[in-house]
């Protein structure tokens, strides 16, 4: 399902700083101020893990992401995959999004217009991603149990 690692490219092209001049501390996603008050204000997990992706997709550009969750169909994914490919696309990255204690919460898919693997800035966009994800899905499952 998920690789769980990246094959860097070119991990000197870092086009933004992590720090503010001011020494305060800049979001690595450009909407992810909006994520976290999504998440603070308990909105459908759907809608956050939608946020998300379009966050990634906005931010790497020509992509398409998308969350999928343990409760999910298991044979939706490789559908996704297989029409994926019909539309062009190719299989950018596959994540696994885990709890704090390591248990499976879900996974991310990526898939792009250029066959090709993240750039290392791309790579800490994917994991904030996954951060963001994986605290959103585990206050869901908090509030539902």
């Amino acid at each position: 399902m998920a690789d769980n690692h990246f094959l860097f490219r070119d991990p000197s092209q870092e086009p933004w700083p992590h720090r503010g001049s001011e020494g305060e501390i800049q979001y690595l996603l450009r909407e992810e101020e909006q994520i976290l008050q999504s998440i603070s204000g308990r909105a459908p997990l759907q809608e956050i893990l939608h946020k998300i992706c379009h966050a990634l997709d906005l931010e790497i550009g020509k992509m398409i992401s998308l969350f999928s969750l343990p409760s999910d169909d298991v044979t939706s994914l490789p559908a996704i995959a297989r029409s994926a490919g019909v539309f062009g696309l190719h299989k950018f990255c596959s994540v696994r999004v885990a709890g704090g204690n390591n248990e499976l919460l879900g996974s991310l898919e990526m898939y792009s217009c250029q066959p090709r693997r993240p750039f290392l800035p791309e790579v800490r966009l994917i994991e904030r991603a996954t951060c963001l994800a994986a605290v959103a899905i585990q206050r869901h499952n908090d509030s539902t149990t």
